[in-house]
């Protein structure tokens, strides 16, 4: 009797020990799941984009989840993923204004003003709480997407070429005039926006027009009269203009290739065992973009070693440090 009594507590001992174990496992295996698993959840994705709304991405780099993926582009995604693996439960559409909502706010941050419209459109129109914001920014967007119709945009190499080379030979000065007409709107929209967060998007368009005005004059330095100085000036000019912003590295470095870009096609054109090789002109060109390589040597050194590397082997004697 007594032996059955130990074994019935041996076994009922081994039973919870087991049972222990089992959660313990599956408590394991829902933690690893909810953290790399598919999101199940609108209200989570609702509630990542409702977080890093408010964030300045013209100052700071947007903010990444666990996997290093824009938390915007993730967002936008996972709430794809959820209408395609919860197609029956979200069928009545009952949760379609919120969807539409939460995929606007993603997508204005990835520069589909026009995508973000219509979902903004779609989620205004039934009655409720998310009517008002939703058209409100919907307003915004479409003044953005009417803005970005005005001058050019930076160009695709893999673009078919033009039909007419008419784009090529067009006034330099008509093109500023298109592009300072698009930060002119811009920045109305800007200024109406006094404190609401698509202030920082709007800024990261007024950088773009800048950017693309400088890339402008620098693929035409060759063609442009005085078009050298003219492709450093607009550079300078988006370095002085965006000193905040998050691409200010960046910038400095793009116009750190131009002198360096240049000085080589100087020493192509005029090579150093020429007579017609002047040093302060070479000079005029490696200053400025050593000096810049030097002050963004932490973020990338090794343009800085390039650039001496090539500057020591046109002349030798030309570095005292």
């Amino acid at each position: 009797m007594t032996w059955t009594r130990g074994a019935v507590g041996l076994r009922l001992g081994l039973c919870a020990l087991l049972m222990v174990s089992t959660s313990c496992t599956s408590l394991k295996t829902k933690k690893l799941e909810a953290t790399y698993g598919p999101t199940e959840s609108i209200i989570e994705v609702v509630a990542v984009l409702r977080r890093h709304v408010p964030d300045d991405t013209y100052r700071f780099p947007p903010a990444t989840d666990f996997t290093g993926r824009n938390v915007y582009r993730s967002s936008l995604l996972r709430l794809e993923n959820i209408e395609r693996i919860q197609a029956d439960p979200l069928r009545s559409g009952y949760m379609d204004p919120v969807m539409d909502f939460a995929k606007a706010r993603a997508l204005e941050r990835l520069r589909a003003y026009d995508l973000a419209t219509l979902h903004y459109l779609r989620a205004a129109r039934p009655e409720g709480e998310l009517r008002a914001p939703a058209e409100a920014s919907a307003s915004v967007c479409e003044q953005i997407t009417a803005a970005l119709t005005v001058g050019p945009h930076l160009e695709n190499p893999l673009d078919p070429p033009p039909v007419s080379p008419d784009r090529e030979l067009e006034d330099p000065q008509a093109v500023v005039a298109e592009l300072a007409e698009r930060v002119a709107l811009l920045s109305f929209l800007y200024d109406e926006l006094g404190g609401n967060y698509m202030q920082a998007v709007i800024a990261e368009e007024i950088e773009r027009a800048d950017e693309v005005r400088a890339a402008y004059f620098v693929n035409r330095r060759h063609i442009i009269p005085d078009g050298a100085l003219m492709a450093v000036a607009e550079l300078q000019r988006v370095v002085s203009r965006h000193a905040a912003s998050k691409n200010r590295l960046g910038h400095m470095i793009s116009l750190a290739n131009l002198y360096d870009a240049m000085a080589r096609e100087y020493v192509d054109a005029s090579p150093p065992e020429s007579l017609e090789f002047d040093p302060a002109e070479f000079q005029d060109l490696i200053d400025p973009a050593a000096q810049l390589y030097e002050s963004v040597a932490s973020h990338d050194a090794r343009r800085l070693e390039a650039l001496l590397a090539f500057t020591l082997r046109v002349d030798g004697d030309r570095f005292s440090r």
